[in-house]
């Protein structure tokens, strides 16, 4: 499927892990798509919502391998990129990350990424993982489903 139709009628994407790191270190697999829809959210089509979840697990590398510059590009991007919306965990966000876990056995940090962007109101979250499908709530758009626009 082409991410420009993945991405029709979605305002709000929240954007996990995997997406994040794939164009921050233009990952030469997945940085065309993940270019073409941060673009989409540069130029204010859709907003894009993050977690702290999603910048810890960031900066995990970048913190043990020092990389300064790689930890600031990370931290711009989830926290202070254009059109993004960071999202803090709250208890609204703990009590739907325990229904989601409850409901479709997927791992706390999981819960908790599905759980922000539903308080969040975002139609589709961007991640490569498949699992994640299990949940119907919203539109789950896998990286390794997507082609270039």
């Amino acid at each position: 499927m082409r991410i420009s139709s993945a991405l029709q009628n979605i305002t709000h994407l929240f954007l996990d892990t995997p997406a994040v790191i794939y164009y921050v270190e233009r990952n030469p697999r997945y940085f065309p798509v993940t270019e073409f829809v941060f673009d989409q959210i540069d130029n204010g089509y859709m907003t894009a919502v993050t977690s702290p979840v999603t910048l810890a697990e960031c900066l995990v590398v970048p913190y043990r391998t020092g990389d300064a510059k790689l930890q600031q590009d990370f931290l711009d991007l989830i926290v202070y990129g254009n059109n993004t919306v960071f999202v803090s965990v709250d208890r609204e966000v703990g009590r739907r990350a325990a229904e989601i876990r409850a409901a479709h056995n997927i791992t706390l940090p999981d819960a908790l990424q599905i759980a922000t962007a539903l308080v969040a109101g975002c139609q589709g979250l961007l991640t490569n993982d498949a699992t994640l499908k299990r949940v119907t709530q919203l539109n789950v758009i896998v990286l390794d489903e997507m082609s270039q626009s």
